[in-house]
């Protein structure tokens, strides 16, 4: 009996696999901050860099993410959502893992699989939607379904994209969508509600959640929706402070995520009219900081979708027209802003002191981080429709089009 259990420890034990720094285990990786310090991607690359080109079943905007040498990204066809798992060197498929599905109605650019999974090596956590409902699912590293949590109806005018996050044992997910919008935590071993916590509803949102580390005080959640900005204790769901955003003309939606530089936290909102908002809101309050934190606002040129990029007090990244620009993240002042590329849907990722921008053509632009000037380093082009952020570990650029899965690498 003894050697029985003992053996099935090990088993467990060797399933799961270690999330390390260097792995891109959520939507833009650690911690969502889009920024990898691996100093061996190229910059400009030519088909000998293409390490591997993998046609995915089905389509979709979901991002991948890597963790160790496993690859998963999602994807659907007409009648199958699918979470896939590829070799991360070698692009094989190691398996694939499917439920039913139709098809639902979605923007012109958004997808049947827009969310992104996240994983904590031991689990693989994504979200489904078949068209209707929505249901969070856990499977094992090797593919074997651990739980299921059924979420309901989904309505919006564009369909889910919401992507789970993994703080603590707990899988985090901001279901938010037009007239309901609620935080859950689950835990992540068994899929049971540990928490959940109603937000003020407005328009479907799809900005992704993130954590604070606040040292000897313990860690903090940030949410940022329509509603605006919001600090909990991601163990209790507690709210620790709020931001109530408001707006000149109709409540704007959140699509790309928010980050922090310094005391400072940053949301972006709009609309696909060319409506824009962005606020700045220090970090040190609480309550309803609506009329005490906020250090500044824009109401046009930021971005919408694509989220932004922090580096030694400046804000990098790019407009959904494909403008390059630079912030000072203190006062919001523009550094610098050009036109560099085409329209862009996905977020840029930051390798090295690099930024790299894909735009909805395929087109790669590679930018130095400098808050003086734009230095443009290179043009890349994969050559096909993107949409999906990219990810980053060991060394190599995954980037998702529609259809196919790249790998760049030296």
């Amino acid at each position: 009996m003894f050697t029985r259990i003992l053996l099935a420890s090990l088993f467990l034990a060797f399933s799961a696999i270690f999330v390390s720094a260097g792995d891109w285990a959520r939507f833009r990786g650690l911690n969502g901050t889009g920024i990898s310090d691996d100093k061996d991607v190229p910059v400009k690359w030519t088909n000998r860099n293409v390490l591997f080109k993998v046609k995915l079943p089905g389509s979709g905007n979901s991002s991948p993410i890597v963790v160790g040498n496993r690859l998963f990204v999602q994807s659907a066809t007409k009648d199958k959502r699918l979470l896939i798992c590829l070799d991360a060197t070698t692009g094989k498929e190691l398996w694939a893992k499917s439920v039913p599905g139709e098809v639902g109605r979605t923007h012109p650019k958004s997808s049947l699989a827009s969310a992104s999974p996240c994983s904590d090596g031991k689990h693989v956590y994504c979200v489904f939607w078949d068209g209707e409902n929505v249901a969070l699912y856990a499977y094992t590293i090797d593919g074997k379904l651990a739980w299921q949590r059924d979420l309901g109806a989904f309505t919006s005018q564009h369909g889910p994209g919401f992507s789970p996050i993994v703080v603590d044992g707990k899988v985090i997910i901001n279901n938010d969508q037009d007239g309901s919008a609620v935080l859950h935590a689950f835990d992540a071993n068994t899929g049971k509600p540990v928490w959940q916590v109603t937000r003020p509803a407005f328009r479907a949102c799809y900005s992704t959640p993130f954590v604070r580390e606040q040292g000897a005080t313990g860690k903090e959640l940030l949410v940022t929706s329509t509603a605006g900005i919001s600090g909990y204790d991601p163990a209790t769901g507690k709210q620790m402070w709020r931001y109530d955003w408001s707006f000149p003309g109709m409540p704007l939606r959140t699509v790309g995520s928010s980050v922090v530089s310094g005391d400072l936290v940053f949301g972006c909102a709009g609309d696909g009219n060319g409506e824009r908002g962005m606020v700045a809101v220090r970090l040190d309050g609480k309550g309803n900081v609506t009329r005490t934190h906020m250090a500044w606002s824009k109401g046009s040129g930021t971005p919408y979708v694509p989220t932004l990029l922090v580096r030694e007090g400046h804000l990098y990244g790019v407009l959904d027209t494909g403008m390059a620009i630079c912030f000072e993240a203190a006062t919001g002042k523009v550094a610098w802003q050009k036109r560099m590329c085409g329209s862009v849907s996905s977020s840029p990722v930051m390798i090295d002191g690099k930024v790299y921008v894909i735009d909805e053509m395929g087109s790669v632009c590679v930018y130095e981080a400098n808050p003086t000037e734009l230095k443009l380093l290179a043009k890349n082009s994969v050559g096909e429709t993107v949409r999906s952020s990219p990810a980053v570990a060991n060394g190599r650029l995954y980037i998702r089009g529609i259809n196919h899965l790249f790998c760049i690498g030296k």
